[in-house]
This record gives structure tokens, sequence and C-alpha cells, in this order.
């Protein structure tokens, strides 16, 4: 599962949806995507069985994930691309996944552990992305599992673990759904550091 591969195939659907948005300064689509991002977090953190807090926290990752890809393409279609701009976009991100990563490690889904396990392993990934880039690569976005694949699997198996609440305890082999999304987080991002890290090697 590596969506960042397919940038190019949707860059037409983002395109399209971007032109809505036109009249909006890609900064404050930036900004965004962090306050979507927030709400997420606040919104897991707060989740129980007996509220469906988890899949409005769903909602606000798809908006923190969908302002995140047009920002960049408003940019580009009014021209207002710049370093300062992209700098801006990858912050917001990392603070983005903090506090969507963060709100679902401290909640009553997750031992603290597995989450800050989850969290080394996604900014590894991400520190190996940009460093590439940094250090005069492009930007590295190969590996297994990069941040829209994260987004994905942080909307669908929230909304799998809200639907089997409902009909069992929802805990598999002694851990729940999320924490067994976020032991791949922090298996699988360590693993795509790796990956970043040696493919960013063989071409500086």
């Amino acid at each position: 599962m590596v969506l960042d591969t397919q940038r190019n195939n949707v860059a037409p659907l983002i395109d399209r949806f971007a032109k809505i948005f036109i009249n909006i300064s890609p900064n404050v689509l930036s900004w965004f995507s962090l306050v979507f991002a927030i709400l997420a977090g606040l919104f897991f953190y707060y989740s129980t069985p007996y509220n469906y807090f988890l899949l409005i926290a769903v909602l606000f990752v798809f908006l923190n994930g969908f302002f995140d890809a047009i920002d960049g393409k408003v940019a580009k279609l009014t021209n207002k691309a710049s370093k300062k701009g992209d700098f801006i976009d990858h912050a917001i991100d990392r603070y983005a996944d903090i506090f969507i990563l963060g709100g679902l490690a401290l909640s009553i889904w997750c031992q603290l552990w597995i989450g800050l396990l989850a969290i080394i392993g996604m900014f590894l990934t991400s520190y190996m992305g940009t460093q590439a880039q940094a250090v005069g690569f492009k930007r590295n976005y190969s590996g297994l599992l990069g941040r829209a694949d994260r987004l994905v699997l942080l909307m669908v198996f929230p909304t799998l673990q809200n639907i089997f609440t409902n009909y069992y305890t929802g805990i598999i082999f002694g851990f729940t759904l999320i924490e067994w999304m976020l032991v791949y987080f922090a298996i699988i991002g360590n693993i795509t550091a790796i990956q970043r890290f040696y493919t960013t090697i063989k071409h500086i």
C-alpha cells in the first residue's frame, strides 16, 4: 500500500478540487489542515465505545488530508509556490501528524508505549523524506508507508474499531484494532525510514 506513488494519477482530480479554492491563500489552506488535525486528535482522545467520536475524528482526518493535498496545487495554479510556503506546509504536516497520533496514543483505545513507538516511526519516515530534499536530492516518497497511506489507515481502522466494538470487545490477540494499526505504523514506519535512507544515500 504505497499511495504516494499514485500522485500523478490523482493529480487531475486534485486539480479540479483545487480550482474551487483558488481565491484562498495556499498558506491559509495549510492552516485549515492543521485545525482539522487538532480536531481529529481531540475527538480521538475523547472517543469511547459509547459515543461516535471515532467516526467524527475520521471525518476530520479526511479533511486534514484533503486540505493538505490541495494547498500545494492552489499555490501552483496561482503561481504562489515558494520555498516559504513549502516549509510552512511541511512544518504544519508534522504538527498535524503529532496531534492525530497523539490523540490516539492518549486515548482509551491504545497503550501509551504503542502510541509512542508509532509516533517515532512516523517522524523518522517523514524526516528521511524531507532530509533527502534538504541535502539536494528530490523529496523522497519511496518506501512502504507514506503519509497518504497513514491517513487512509487512520480512517479505515478507527471506523472498523467503532463498528466491531458495537458487537464485541474489539480486542484481537490482546490488542485493539487501533493498537494493531499503530504497531504497523511503528514497524513499517521504521522500515520505510531505512528504505528512504538507503535510497537517498545512493543518489548523493
